[in-house]
């Protein structure tokens, strides 16, 4: 043995080693690790110093001894947007094949919120967690992944080694939309995005945008270039939407961060009488249910979210059943042509 080994770096490190590590019972690092109500912070740092020195992680054969529930937890960033079910469907065809349940809860877009539920679905001992365009990211999820297998969809950390990412290749659905776009002689094209003060790199809309940027300039069109940002996606857009049609230098082709705004959008310009797409040519993103409406037609770029669905459960299994090396996967998006480009 070499000098100054330790009997840690000899044998497996388990719950036992930690609480010795760390001077405190078994039961108060499962509480820590469980993210239990009533933890002191110094209990907490404690605790979560001595798994980071011991390198600690739950084993999954543990985990099985003590019996799988059976059931898995899947956190949806919202119930507003018509692309969601299509992943939700993705997930249960595998889930239900397997005989798993699904409990599902909708963090509305908080980070704060998306924690509470997280910590109460790893109180509930879901077996594994899919978190669909989670607001959480780097450290935070890192932690949560330690206590429970996890994937997430829709969110581009790819630098991640403790849990799955499953998406959408965003940047090069963007690059499409300005390709298209181009094609068809336009060169004044706006995004249009919304928003929001946490939006997190690793985000969609934050992923699209230099999608976008990168297209515009491999166009030639930096001087083109303009981002139109809207109110966080809980507040009223309807002025937004009125000043952008009327304003005198409106552009001759917007590209939208999402149906959730392209198809309001399309709805401000029809009530102003501006004709789409001869006066204004509108492409979205997620290809919703609504955009293939005849009295919408709305171009927009299809992610697939059954297969997205589908991709993410599958890799949520593989991980629950022993793979430690996170995996990246991302799909190629399509853009669907319609009457609004």
């Amino acid at each position: 043995m070499a000098d100054g080994a330790s009997d840690h770096t000899q044998s497996r490190v388990t719950i036992r080693t930690v609480a010795t590590d760390a001077g405190v019972s078994v039961a108060a690092v499962s509480k820590v690790m469980r993210n239990a109500y009533g933890v002191s912070d110094a209990l907490r740092q404690k605790v979560e110093a001595s798994i980071e020195k011991l390198g600690y992680r739950p084993s999954v054969a543990a985990r099985g001894m003590r019996g799988r529930t059976f059931t898995l937890g899947v956190l949806l960033v919202g119930i507003d947007n018509p692309f969601l079910p299509g992943i939700y469907q993705g997930i249960e065809s595998v889930t239900e094949a397997a005989g798993y349940k699904i409990m599902v809860c909708v963090g509305a877009a908080r980070a704060q919120t998306e924690a509470q539920l997280i910590e109460q679905m790893i109180d509930n001992r879901m077996d594994g967690l899919i978190l669909v365009a989670s607001q959480i990211a780097g450290d935070t999820l890192e932690h949560y992944a330690r206590q429970i297998p996890i994937v997430v969809v829709g969110h581009h950390e790819t630098s991640a080694v403790g849990y799955d990412t499953i998406n959408n290749d965003d940047q090069r659905g963007a690059a499409r939309v300005v390709q298209a776009f181009v094609d068809q002689g336009y060169r004044d094209i706006a995004f249009l995005t919304q928003f929001e003060p946490d939006d997190h790199p690793a985000d969609v809309s934050p992923q699209r945008e230099l999608g976008y940027l990168d297209a515009m300039r491999a166009a030639g069109l930096a001087d083109h270039i303009r981002i139109l940002r809207l109110p966080q996606s809980n507040a009223p857009r309807e002025q937004d939407f009125h000043q952008l049609l009327t304003s005198p230098d409106r552009p001759r082709a917007v590209f939208c961060w999402s149906d959730l705004d392209a198809i309001p959008l399309l709805g401000a310009a029809f009530r102003l009488g501006i004709r789409v797409p001869q006066d204004l040519a509108i492409v979205g993103y997620d290809n919703s249910p609504v955009a293939a409406l005849p009295m919408v037609a709305l171009s927009s770029v299809d992610q697939d979210g059954p297969h997205l669905g589908r991709l993410s459960a599958e890799a949520l299994f593989s991980r629950m059943n022993g793979r430690k090396v996170a995996e990246h996967i991302q799909i190629e998006p399509r853009l669907i042509k319609r009457g609004s480009l």
